[in-house]
Formats: structure tokens, C-alpha cells, sequence
């Protein structure tokens, strides 16, 4: 019996039994589009009648020798890949149009080709011509990376397998056309099937390949959440295009830690990268003012001083308005909510904009104290000593949870010159020199010390 046909959305990959003008899914007009399969293949009733070839079994015990890796003498973005490129693995980079992505890959492509790997950088969106004007201002002519300009992805891997570098980078994945498949460049089937090919043959051919993902207008990588299981790392570039910072940040690591993050400068050469991130979210901080805090965060395995300002005034709508960037709008809204049900300190009426200072965005709960406080301060209009660092995760009863790496924490605000720190009192006393730990049980407690509230 024929299948029915399958039309799928290629803004959000949902799926529908018929053809629609607008997805139900993410409210996009005209991205729905059937979809055909890749091939017939063999029936369920022939795998089953046929006997296939026995696999290996192993024990958890068996000993594996550790992948071998190649640094590219960048240590951010080395430290995000968890130590190094890693031999016949698959790489997916992601990033808002303009951020950087590929004068980051550029950069790197020229690392590993100094460092003795053959290198080919394939672009799918821009002439040869024009990847050699940007690579003349940041001065890597004379890296020996080899250029192409090609969409066709049976070109692209008949030269690869003629050519067989160590490393491949593709800009970008959504550009790539196989035409084995009857689709647009561009939609969820053929972003499937050009993934597939190329990470299917990284791990045939033992080559590494980085391919790089359009995003979508909500941050997510563009096409079918399996290309993304499909690789062996996801990273994210980020930040603001009016900031000069930018992260890349690791959301998946098959061969390293997860949320491991590397800071970057944009410069005129090019991206710079930066060794001491919290100096630098910190080196415009003036004076105290009302609503700043600094907040001592943790990054994968790294301490990472930032700073959050907060601004609250009357509102003149009767809908008051709650602006949040760089931070979870819906974790503002909880904090709100602790403040008013548990410490009686109402917003109601008043418009609250919450920013990250330098464009950096902060996930961890560990920032709610920190929040809280930006909060109360531009409330009260009262300053904070600059020379105070806070974390800690609040509850929803109102109560101060601790947080991770309480002591590395401490040893950044430390050695930034930060006297005082806050936090929950059930974290460990650590003996740190040069400052001093001011502890509390719950977020009433913290805010009649603080703020001398009832």
C-alpha cells in the first residue's frame, strides 16, 4: 500500500498529514512542504527474513585509547572543544547572520593549516574572490588553506575523497545541494541529507568536518533537530552585533565538557581572543549606581565575573512592561513573584528591564540572588558597595539554595579585588584570602539585612 504523503515545515521541522498556508507550530506562512523520502528501501517483512553479519559486543570495562586530537594554537576556541579538534569527528556551528561565524572558521581553518593539517575551506554562499579579500585583512594569505566555491554535494565529496584532507569546513550546511533528493537547497530534506553524507563520510574517510547552521529568529539552528544528533559537537556563536565581545559556546560535546565557553574581541584584524573574560565584561563599570550587582557565575569549568543592571520605574500602561536581555524572562518572572509573596515587596505598576552588561547571556540559576538584588536596588534606589560580588539560587519558598564551585567563585572575585561576596548560608565556608563571605538562609533574611526591609 502507498504511503500517504508527509509535508513538513521547514522553519520548524514540525510535520502535518496535509498541506497548509501557515504552520500551527511556529506561525510561519508559506514553509510547509511535502516531503519524499530519501529512498524505498527494504520492507520490515525482509529484514526480518534476512540474516545479517553478527556485531562485536564489549564490556564497560574494556579500555578505549583516548581520540586523537590536534590543537589550533587558539586556546578558547581549543578550550571548547574540549582540547583540541578531534580526528574523523563531525562539527556544527551556529550563529545569527553577521556575528562572525565565518571569520571565526577562516581563522581557525588557517591554526590548523599552520599546524601541519590539510585544510579545505568549501563555501557555499561567497565567491573564492571574496573569502580571499577577508582573508588579505586579517593576513592569512599566506596560510595554506584550499578554497572552493561549490553547492553540489556530489561534487563536493568526489573531490574530498580524491583530495582527503584532515579537516573540511562547509559554509553553510543549509546551502548544500544533493541530487539524489527532490527538494529545494535549503529545506528540511535536503539539510538532512547533506549532513548525513558528510558526517557519514568524516567518519569513513577518518577527516574532521565543521559545517556551519543558519538560525533561525529564535536561536535554534535552522532545519531538523537530528542534524544536530546526527554531529558530534554543537557550538553556538553569540552576542550582540553592537557589543564587541562575542561567545561560542559549546552545547554539545561527545569529547569534552558541555557549556564550556570561549571569549572573543572583534577587532579590525579579526577575532581577538580574550584570556581574562571577567576583566574585560567588567573594565566599563563605573561607579556604584543603582541596579548593578556583579554577579560571580561559573561557564562549564570556568568563573566568569559579569554584571547585571536593572532598571525599574512607573509605568504608564495599564499593562506594565518586563524586558529582559540576556537572561530567562520566565525565571524574571518568578523572581518577581518570590519578592512579592514572600518578602511583601510588590512590582505591580512599575516597568522592569533586566540587562547582562557586554552582551553576555547567563543560564545558570546560581544568577537569581544576583537578580534579585539588581531588582531591589533600582526599586529602592539604593547602590551596592562596587566592591560586592553575589550568587546563589532562590526557591520558591523564598529560601537560598546553594551553588556549584562555590570556592572558584570566590577566587575570581577575589583576584579581581572584590572584598565582600553574598551567598546562601548552606554553601561551604571557604577560607578565601582578601574576602569576606556574608552568608544568609532565605531571601527575607537577605533583603532586611541588605536593604533594611521588615
Amino acid at each position: 500500500m502507498a504511503k500517504s504523503p508527509q509535508f513538513t515545515c521547514t522553519a520548524c521541522a514540525a510535520t502535518y498529514t496535509k498541506w497548509s498556508g501557515r504552520c500551527e507550530n511556529c506561525g510561519e506562512w508559506n514553509t510547509i512542504i511535502e516531503e519524499k523520502p530519501l529512498s524505498a528501501g527494504p520492507s520490515s517483512k525482509s529484514l526480518g527474513s534476512t540474516r545479517g553479519r553478527a556485531i562485536a559486543l564489549t564490556d564497560l570495562s574494556t579500555e578505549e585509547t583516548p581520540p586523537e586530537r590536534t590543537l589550533a594554537g587558539v586556546a578558547e576556541l581549543d578550550r571548547v572543544l574540549g582540547g583540541g579538534l578531534v580526528q574523523a569527528s563531525a562539527l556544527l556551528v551556529g550563529g545569527d547572520p553577521g556575528i562572525g561565524k565565518s571569520t571565526l572558521l577562516l581563522q581557525a581553518a588557517a591554526r590548523f593549516a599552520r599546524n601541519g593539517l590539510k585544510v579545505i575551506y568549501i563555501s557555499g554562499e561567497e565567491a573564492a574572490a571574496q573569502i580571499r579579500m577577508r582573508a588579505q585583512r586579517l593576513g592569512l594569505t599566506e596560510s595554506p588553506v584550499a578554497l572552493a566555491s561549490e553547492t553540489n554535494l556530489r561534487d563536493i565529496l568526489t573531490t574530498l575523497d580524491t583530495e582527503r584532507p584532515d579537516l573540511v569546513i562547509i559554509d553553510s550546511i543549509q546551502t548544500m545541494w544533493a541530487d539524489n533528493v527532490e527538494a529545494a537547497p535549503g529545506s528540511v530534506s535536503q539539510v538532512r541529507a547533506a549532513a548525513h553524507e558528510l558526517t557519514s563520510f568524516a567518519k569513513r574517510r577518518g577527516i574532521s568536518v565543521i559545517m556551519v547552521g543558519h538560525v533561525t529568529k529564535d536561536g535554534q539552528i535552522a532545519g531538523p533537530r537530528v542534524v544536530e544528533h546526527m554531529v558530534d559537537t554543537v557550538l553556538y556563536f553569540e552576542g550582540e552585533r553592537g557589543h564587541q565581545f562575542r561567545i561560542l559556546r559549546a552545547v554539545k560535546n561527545r569529547f569534552g565538557p558541555a557549556d564550556e565557553i570561549g571569549v572573543f574581541e572583534m577587532t579590525g584584524r579579526g577575532l581577538v581572543e580574550v584570556k581574562n573574560p571577567s576583566a574585560l565584561f567588567l573594565s566599563e563599570r563605573g561607579d556604584p549606581a543603582p541596579g548593578s550587582v556583579v554577579f560571580a557565575g561559573i561557564e562549564g569549568t570556568r568563573p566568569v565575573l559579569c554584571e547585571f543592571q536593572a532598571l525599574v520605574a512607573p509605568s504608564p500602561h495599564s499593562q506594565a512592561r518586563r524586558t529582559v536581555v540576556g537572561w530567562d524572562g520566565g525565571r524574571l518572572a518568578m523572581i518577581l513573584a518570590v519578592l512579592e509573596a514572600r518578602c511583601g515587596i510588590p512590582f505591580t505598576g512599575l516597568d522592569v528591564y533586566l540587562n547582562v552588561a557586554g552582551g553576555l547571556r547567563i543560564t545558570e540559576p546560581a544568577a537569581d540572588l544576583a537578580v534579585a538584588t539588581a531588582l531591589l536596588s533600582a526599586r529602592e534606589d539604593v547602590s551596592l558597595p562596587q566592591d560586592c560580588v553575589l550568587f546563589g539560587e532562590i526557591s520558591l519558598s523564598g529560601a537560598l539554595r546553594p551553588a556549584v564551585q562555590t570556592e572558584n567563585r570566590l577566587k575570581e572575585a577575589q583576584k579581581l579585588g572584590f572584598k565582600t561576596a553574598m551567598a546562601p548560608s548552606s554553601a561551604k565556608q571557604s577560607q578565601i584570602n582578601g574576602i569576606a563571605v556574608r552568608q544568609f538562609g532565605d531571601l527575607a533574611g537577605f533583603v532586611g539585612d541588605v536593604f533594611g526591609a521588615d
